[in-house]
């Protein structure tokens, strides 16, 4: 395990968050048709997959604000170290977030820093953010990367022991390069 569980686990969500964008998975010029956060009952369904707790208003002001949280995070996931800094530190202040320890359902002991009440968006980036900052404490920035595939720009966090990660879980895209690259070599090779 590279961080604690539950860093982990928000780096995750978080890079799912992020990959749920219309410009996720394929070219800039993607249709809003392939956003899998288009609509109230798929980020119902992606609160329950990714196990956010707390309140919900079950809206389009949250649906909306769940999608800027999903851009701001891309920004900086893809950042520099201080600029990373300047707005993990940003989004923690307009959230007055209070670090806590808290155990619920099956999670043992982890942190929670916003309260249940506070809008999902709001839950959704600062439990990101906890987690950004001991990849920003740990220097490990590194691990904070864009599937390599031509063709895709979803996020991944890197948590393999050698920093070897390249390719995002959201399609076959590491699937695809290795087909592509023996493919290349067998021509090669005639």
């Amino acid at each position: 395990m590279v961080f604690a569980n539950d860093t982990e686990v928000a780096l995750v969500s978080a890079a799912n968050l992020i990959n749920t964008a219309p410009t996720a998975n394929g070219p800039a010029e993607t249709d809003s048709e392939s956003d899998s956060l288009a609509t109230i009952e798929q980020l119902d369904a992606f609160v329950a997959a990714e196990q956010f707790t707390g309140s919900r208003e079950h809206s389009k002001g949250e649906l909306a604000a769940v999608h800027r949280m999903r851009e701001e995070l891309r920004n900086i996931w893809t950042a520099d170290e201080n600029t990373a800094v300047a707005m993990v530190n940003s989004l923690l202040s307009r959230a007055q977030a209070l670090p806590q320890l808290v155990k619920h359902d099956q999670w043992d002991w982890h942190l929670h820093a916003t309260a249940p009440a506070a809008p999902l968006a709001q839950r959704m980036g600062v439990e990101a953010a906890m987690g950004l900052v001991d990849v920003i404490r740990s220097k490990e920035l590194g691990r904070l990367k864009v599937c390599a595939a031509d063709d895709c720009r979803a996020v991944l966090i890197d948590l393999s022991k050698n920093r070897s990660r390249r390719y995002c879980d959201t399609g076959n895209c590491g699937n695809r390069a290795h087909v592509a690259a023996y493919r290349r070599r067998k021509l090669a090779v005639k």
